[in-house]
């Protein structure tokens, strides 16, 4: 691994940790030349998914932009980065294990949205927006009203 301050590839591994999900694997080292530590993240290499568009056209699984939309609609609610990361890897390990090699982008916003839908409501209405095109604000209502009514004590906020 190449120091990021002085950009040798001579470190040492201080401390390695597997993350709470089991999903990859964080090092911490110290560079041999200059003394600087940094971490690094290792992931599992998956075997190369296809996505397969609503046009039919087909480009490389992209873990990032999938990270990307979901961050996008958790933005400012109460997901940490940690539930996201594990939303990403069960998603991949469910279409995964649902296809071979080609997945239709509709599995992956399935899967997405499921999780959303019990992680934060207004995370998955969010993501369901963008994912599904509505075309006028009833189907924006419909999806909205799909979701379990809203309870006040629940959350915390009552009404004075």
């Amino acid at each position: 691994m190449r120091c990021p301050k002085c950009t040798s590839i001579e470190d040492k591994v201080i401390d390695s940790r597997i993350t709470r999900d089991g999903n990859s694997t964080r090092r911490r080292r110290e560079c041999l030349e200059c003394g600087h530590r940094f971490t690094t993240t290792e992931f599992l290499v998956r075997d190369s998914m296809v996505v397969v568009k609503h046009d039919g056209r087909q480009e490389p699984f992209d873990r990032d932009k999938l990270l990307r939309a979901v961050r996008a609609a958790c933005h400012k609610r109460p997901v940490d980065n940690e539930q996201i990361t594990m939303l990403i890897e069960d998603v991949i390990d469910a279409v995964e294990a649902q296809y071979e090699s080609q997945v239709p982008t509709s599995a992956i916003g399935q899967h997405v949205m499921q999780r959303l839908r019990k992680m934060d409501q207004v995370a998955h209405v969010r993501f369901a927006s963008i994912y599904r095109e509505f075309r006028d604000v009833s189907e924006f209502v419909k999806e909205f009203s799909s979701l379990a009514p809203f309870d006040p004590a629940a959350s915390g906020k009552s009404k004075k």
